[in-house]
């Protein structure tokens, strides 16, 4: 099978170079969230009840967790808690609960 080379978005440099916000934003514009969103919000209103949970925000804050290098998603569940501007950049309202297991698994 032979290897094809992707073309990187940006050098780790520009990647560096650049706020948090604009990171973020840079890697999430190239990504297809309604896509994710589709497959893991809940398809049934049958079955226990959800509560109302910012899917769009779990998803980015899953990808941004290997940006900052955050090892799991227990660390990123106390980051998430503990950082508010780092929970809004990530897509959360202030008033938005973080769940302790956060439900989408990388």
């Amino acid at each position: 099978m032979p290897i094809i080379r992707q073309e990187s978005l940006f050098s780790i440099n520009e990647l560096y170079a650049m706020e948090p916000t604009q990171r973020y934003d840079a890697i999430i514009s190239v990504i297809d969230i309604d896509h994710i969103y589709h497959e893991v919000s809940k398809k049934s209103r049958l079955g226990a009840p959800e509560e109302e949970l910012n899917y769009v925000a779990m998803i980015i804050s899953v990808f941004i967790r290997y940006v900052e290098r955050i090892p799991t998603i227990k660390d990123l569940v106390k980051r998430l808690n503990e950082d508010i501007a780092f929970k809004i950049n990530c897509g959360f309202l202030v008033s938005d609960h973080i769940h302790p297991r956060l439900r989408i698994h990388a």
